[in-house]
């Protein structure tokens, strides 16, 4: 268990953020609490194969052979969903978006957001997928909202091509007028290892950003690493392009030996669930990468439910029977189910893999 515990030597600095951002650091939920709110989340069913493989068939594009990081998006008007994915070609990521009617089929994948141009941060690939929504309820429609006459989404870069996420990350900020097609909107990282207030958890490499807005400010959790070791900070924004770490990161940290999150806790999606906050993340650990939970009554302070959710090998079809991880969760009024997509890493290559709280019909 990794519940937040407040010295007297911490309080200090905490309530002096919490003066000035108006963060209510009231107390971390109890772990017999947390316990409760993940029965929800736990025996879902798993659907048979990937919903995007490995090698998915993209016009224009060839070499992709992993796909990675889903995020599901609607918008207003639009009876389709639409979701963000990575693919993978030894040059580094590039990030494509597509299309479905009914959650299951995916079709006329599009690239999104490509290399940057040499010398950049992002020139070894982008990773879209850290939406600004409409609203962050755990059963709200995933609509994208505009700011300032834009869709917008946190993304990461890397500043090499030749390789698999070859550090050190950073992230940006891209704008879409149709959330198809998307363009760099800062030049210049909103967080990198080479800001002066970078600590030593993320010395190395900034990762995946995840966007919440929540009275009227604008959350930001990220995962970090120091070595090999990766962790969950938070940094805070007015306006989108500036932000501000917070100075008690990391907000979910390494769990102790031999839980499931020793190595990894990392790519958190964080969304409202009545009067608590869930985030779904991946932890690493005991040989594998898992679907784990956090709740926090506050943003700041988490407490996470050891047990996974969902471990890695748990597909009977050896789709997961490496990893288990990086989800993006949809509820669909229509036949009240939620969909979990993650990323799928067996027996069938690196895919987008699915799970629902109530079984499909098989296809």
């Amino acid at each position: 268990m990794n519940q937040r515990r407040f010295t007297i030597g911490l309080l200090f600095p905490l309530a002096l953020f919490s003066a000035e951002m108006d963060f209510d650091l009231s107390h971390p939920p109890a772990p017999d609490q947390v316990s409760r709110w993940s029965e929800k989340f736990r025996n879902w069913h798993y659907y048979p194969d990937h919903v995007i493989p490995a090698k998915p068939e993209i016009e224009g594009v060839e070499g992709v052979y992993m796909t990675d990081v889903p995020t599901v998006f609607q918008l207003e008007g639009d009876p389709k969903y639409y979701m963000s994915f990575v693919g993978f070609d030894d040059r580094g990521y590039q990030s494509f978006v597509a299309e479905s009617t009914d959650l299951l089929n995916w079709s006329n994948i599009q690239l999104a957001l490509g290399f940057g141009e040499l010398g950049s941060f992002d020139y070894g690939g982008v990773v879209l997928g850290a939406f600004l929504y409409e609203d962050y309820g755990l059963k709200s429609p995933r609509l994208l909202k505009q700011h300032e006459g834009d869709y917008v989404s946190l993304y990461l870069g890397f500043p090499r091509q030749g390789g698999y996420e070859l550090r050190p990350g950073g992230q940006g900020v891209a704008v879409s007028r149709d959330a198809i097609l998307w363009e760099r909107k800062l030049q210049d990282p909103i967080l990198s290892i080479f800001q002066e207030d970078v600590k030593e958890w993320e010395k190395d490499c900034i990762y995946l950003p995840w966007l919440v807005e929540h009275e009227g400010r604008y959350y930001n959790f990220y995962n970090a690493a120091n070595g090999k070791h990766e962790q969950m900070g938070l940094a805070t924004s007015e306006d989108l392009w500036s932000w501000t770490r917070f100075p008690d990161n990391p907000v979910i940290a390494n769990g102790p030996e031999a839980s499931y999150h020793q190595v990894f806790c990392a790519d958190g999606k964080v969304f409202r669930d009545e009067d608590h906050w869930v985030m779904i993340f991946f932890g690493v650990g005991r040989g594998g990468a898992h679907i784990m939970a956090a709740y926090s009554y506050d943003l700041v302070q988490w407490t996470v439910d050891p047990e996974p959710l969902y471990k890695a090998k748990g597909h009977p079809n050896g789709l997961d029977s490496q990893y288990a991880h990086k989800v993006s969760i949809l509820w669909n009024p229509e036949n009240e189910t939620f969909y979990m997509f993650y990323n799928a890493v067996g027996d069938k290559g690196r895919g987008i893999g699915l799970l629902t709280s109530k079984p499909l019909a098989r296809p």
